[in-house]
């Protein structure tokens, strides 16, 4: 038999054998939908200091005027993803030390496993991390991108606040805060005070803000930073010296470590795309405590990132 022959029957034989062999079956795909609606709530005391250690019988959940039960409890100290968001306008141009200051007391404070990022603004929102970094856990990469723009020029808080709420979608850290430096004026922005607001009380993230006002001749718009944190279950601070701002920082800090989780999955399961309000007390016999937590969610998909 010839060699052309015996190759032509083997390659006949393999082509047999691969014809006649199943199809592997396609891999199995498990799907999973959680209504696990997630609160980060901060308790406080009379003296505004952070209360850790309360146990999950002092808190009670209301939505839409119905009592939740509670299905999830986190006291924990657990890694953050953080955003520093700095005025970069023409008003901090002598503020330089104090934003290094008051970011390096922030990160200080920070858990080791801490995400962070930055964004600086006037009328262009920049985010200060280099365009392949997205977070990162080094302090000073993050101390580089708070002065990697000079400053000057208008300023887009609404802007950089909603650019900022997107970006912190990509986390990998379920608890998720941003720290917003400004005096609340706005004369640049795309979008308008509304619709910042909107979209923080759509997102999972807890935004606190600390004012940078003319401590001598007042202005800004304090207003528009109490209501941006309020709406995200934060708190605004309102430093009267430059050595309260970095003291502010640390404080936002402090508070992020000693917060609550909080789950439960609504009794109302329909998921309608209607705005749900929530409510959170608590309650600890002879203490008068107050709860910072976001006032509802968006029925429907992931609720707790609404």
């Amino acid at each position: 038999m010839s060699r052309a022959l015996v190759g032509a029957l083997l390659i006949a034989a393999t082509f047999r054998i691969t014809a006649q062999e199943p199809t592997p079956p396609a891999p199995t795909v498990f799907t999973a939908h959680s209504d696990l609606v997630v609160l980060h709530v901060n308790v406080f005391d009379r003296k505004s200091d952070a209360v850790p250690q309360l146990p999950q019988s002092a808190f009670t959940v209301i939505e839409d005027g119905r009592p939740q039960t509670i299905t999830f409890f986190n006291d924990a100290d657990v890694p953050v993803t953080a955003g520093l968001i700095i005025d970069n306008s023409s008003s901090m141009l002598t503020r330089r030390a104090m934003v290094i200051a008051g970011s390096r007391a922030f990160i200080d404070s920070s858990h080791p496993e801490d995400e962070l990022f930055a964004v600086v603004f006037n009328e262009h929102v920049r985010f200060g991390l280099q365009d392949h970094v997205a977070f990162t856990q080094s302090p000073a990469q993050i101390q580089a991108g708070l002065v990697r723009f000079p400053a000057g020029g208008e300023t887009a808080l609404y802007d950089a606040v909603i650019a900022a709420l997107d970006h912190i979608q990509d986390a990998s850290h379920q608890k998720r805060v941003l720290i917003v430096l400004s005096d609340g004026e706005d004369n640049a922005s795309q979008h308008s005070e509304a619709d910042m607001l909107h979209r923080a009380a759509r997102s999972d993230a807890i935004v606190y803000t600390i004012s940078t006002i003319d401590f001598a001749h007042q202005g800004g718009r304090p207003a528009v930073l109490k209501r941006l944190a309020e709406r995200t279950g934060g708190a605004a601070y309102f430093p009267q010296s430059e050595a309260e701002i970095v003291h502010a920082f640390t404080e936002v800090a402090a508070n992020i470590r000693r917060g609550y989780s909080i789950g439960y999955v609504p009794a109302d399961p329909a998921e309608d795309g209607e705005y749900r309000r929530v409510k959170v007390l608590v309650r600890v016999p002879g203490r008068t405590l107050s709860v910072r937590a976001r006032d509802g969610y968006t029925a429907g998909g992931d609720a707790s990132a609404q």
